[in-house]
C-alpha cells in the first residue's frame, strides 16, 4: 500500500513538472547590443534600413535617433532601444513576437500589415535567426 502511494505521488509529481509552463528566458542586453541592434542599421538590397522608418515614424517600434555624426548608438541610447524593443517580443516565443513577425514575409508566416516591406523572405535568413536567438534567451 505504501509503495503504491509512493508510486502515485511520484507519477503525479512528474506529470505536474512536465505540464508546468516554462519560465520565459531573460532577454540579454549584451547580445541585443552586439548582435540585434546592428540589424536595425543594416542596409538590405531592395529595402531601406529599419532605422530610417523607426527613428522618425509614429509607430509602436521606435528607435533612438543617432547622435549627429554617429554611426551607432551610445550606451544610454542602446539601453533605451533595448527597453523599447523588449516590449515587442514574447521571450521564448519568436513565433508570436511582433519584432519578428512584422518584417517577415506573409508566405513565411509573417504579418501582412507591415508597411516597411518584407525585410526577411524566410525564417532561414541569418538576421531573422539572430532576432529569434535573442528572443529565445541567447547570450554572448
Amino acid at each position: 500500500m505504501a509503495a503504491a502511494r509512493m508510486t502515485f505521488a511520484l507519477a503525479a509529481a512528474l506529470l505536474a513538472a512536465s505540464s508546468a509552463p516554462r519560465a520565459a528566458p531573460p532577454l540579454d542586453y549584451e547580445f541585443f547590443k552586439a548582435r540585434v541592434q546592428p540589424i536595425f542599421l543594416q542596409k538590405r538590397d531592395g529595402h531601406t534600413r529599419c532605422y530610417v522608418c523607426h527613428a522618425e515614424g509614429n509607430n509602436a517600434f521606435r528607435l533612438e535617433r543617432l547622435s549627429s555624426g554617429a554611426t551607432t548608438w551610445n550606451e544610454e541610447q542602446s539601453r533605451k532601444n533595448f527597453e523599447m524593443v523588449s516590449i515587442l517580443v514574447n521571450p521564448g516565443d519568436p513565433e508570436t513576437s511582433r519584432l519578428l513577425q512584422q518584417p517577415l514575409a506573409p508566405e513565411a508566416g509573417g504579418n501582412v500589415f507591415h508597411s516597411g516591406g518584407r525585410q526577411f523572405a524566410s525564417k532561414d535568413e541569418p538576421n531573422w535567426k539572430i532576432l529569434a536567438d535573442w528572443v529565445n534567451g541567447q547570450k554572448l
